[in-house]
């Protein structure tokens, strides 16, 4: 056996994703110590699913925001100076500039949906593009350790952010297989499947994100962060050419938020924040939570991560006394049901970043305004100190990060 890394000799540590409030406060107590310089050491080690120690793994909690960035930045600063947890406080933050960024150029959302209709109808044509899509997927191409992955993924709806990186890579330069493909595989499979986030990393490794430069996955580099459990000699791409786009997107300023309305209103819950009482000064009249998970993609949502959404949002709702949640063909009828139900005009949600559950609230205006319903969407505070700093690379926000904390009041 290899030399394991100074205090990893005893590391042993599944994750169970319990997708409830209080697993994820609970895992996140359970990592805090660890956001300083244990983190900054050891984050690039992919040890396997058994052994977790050295990553927070909180990204399915916070995706759905069962807990929120700014309690975990909270936790992790009473514990350690900013300085000494500045590579977690970046990971926290890395995740916000995707988002942030995209909501920014929401046309490379749509453009990467066009893209991957277009890769699916490729599949029907090309029979070999398909053969080494379907094996890609089943784990079988026979690359060392991409296979693991692939089945990993599918298995437990969870990737090492390093192996997600070297997967990406080895799919788009090795295989050379549709982006699109491979960030839907990702985006149905996923617990913490984010449609910014693993967008714009796919973007990332392929050279479209930061125009010409990708991110090329190397044997040496697998080999030593995997301590030598995988190492595809003679099996990887030499190259990594940059992959390029006519298409331009254009900046757009970020929508504003909505007031709070005044008098009652009805609560919509969505897998997009689990925790929207935070953001209000009373109770709601009533909640209802609508799913949109089916909507990341047109083929079928693995069962992992399909079940981690649902329950994931039921909890949300159990925090409150809601229903279990639903998810309709129609969001326009169940939102104007509960409505009439409630005797309220007024709904109010949690402004849904570029993705599924925007598109949906987009397309049910219309028909709420005609039934004389009026849709707030209100915003965290977390959102708008960090959103508006997206606008170009991460570090035009990485330098904002002590102004956003000071913001929240937190040191920085």
């Amino acid at each position: 056996m290899s030399a394991l890394l100074p205090g990893i000799e005893s590391s042993a540590e599944t994750i169970a994703f319990t997708p409830t409030r209080a697993a994820g406060l609970a895992r996140l107590d359970q990592f805090v110590a660890r956001t300083g310089r244990h983190y900054a050491s050891h984050r690039n080690y992919d040890y396997g699913p058994d052994r977790r120690s050295n990553v927070s793994a909180l990204s399915p909690w916070i995706r759905h925001r069962l807990i929120t960035e700014e309690e975990v930045l909270r936790a992790t600063l009473a514990r350690h100076a900013p300085s000494t947890a500045e590579k977690f406080i970046q990971e926290v933050f890395w995740r916000t500039y995707f988002k942030g960024w995209l909501e920014q150029r929401p046309s490379v959302w749509t453009a990467y949906q066009a893209g991957l209709t277009r890769a699916l109808e490729t599949l029907e044509k090309d029979r070999a593009m398909a053969h080494d899509y379907r094996e890609a997927m089943a784990g079988t191409i026979g690359i060392d350790g991409f296979d693991h992955w692939a089945r990993e993924l599918v298995e437990t709806g969870y990737l090492h952010n390093h192996a997600r990186m070297w997967f990406a890579s080895i799919w788009i330069f090795t295989l050379r297989l549709p982006w699109e493909l491979g960030a839907d595989f990702f985006l149905r499979h996923l617990l913490d499947g984010d449609p910014a986030s693993n967008t714009l990393s796919w973007r990332w490794v392929a050279g479209l994100h930061t125009k010409g430069k990708t991110y090329q996955a190397r044997v040496s580099n697998i080999s030593k962060c995997t301590e030598g459990r995988f190492r595809p000699e003679y099996q990887l791409a030499n190259t990594a050419e940059p992959l390029v786009e006519t298409i331009e997107h254009p900046k757009r300023p970020i929508p504003l938020a909505d007031p709070i309305p005044e008098g009652d209103f009805l609560i919509l819950v969505t897998e997009e924040e689990g925790r929207i009482e935070d953001l209000l000064p009373r109770p709601a009249a009533a909640r209802l939570g609508l799913l949109a998970t089916e909507a990341r993609s047109p083929l079928a949502i693995g069962a992992q991560a399909a079940a981690f959404a649902k329950a994931a949002l039921s909890d949300a709702l159990s925090q409150g006394g809601g229903d279990q949640p639903r998810a309709p063909a129609s969001w326009a009828e169940e939102i104007i049901a509960a409505a009439e139900n409630a005797r309220v005009q007024s709904v109010v949600t949690a402004y849904a970043p570029v993705g599924p559950v925007q598109q949906r609230l987009v397309e049910v205006q219309p028909t709420l305004a005609k039934a004389g319903i009026k849709l707030h969407q209100i915003r965290r505070a977390y959102d708008e100190l960090a959103w508006p700093h997206a606008t170009k690379g991460f570090f035009a926000l990485k330098q904002k990060i002590p102004q956003v904390l000071r913001g929240l009041g937190l040191a920085g």
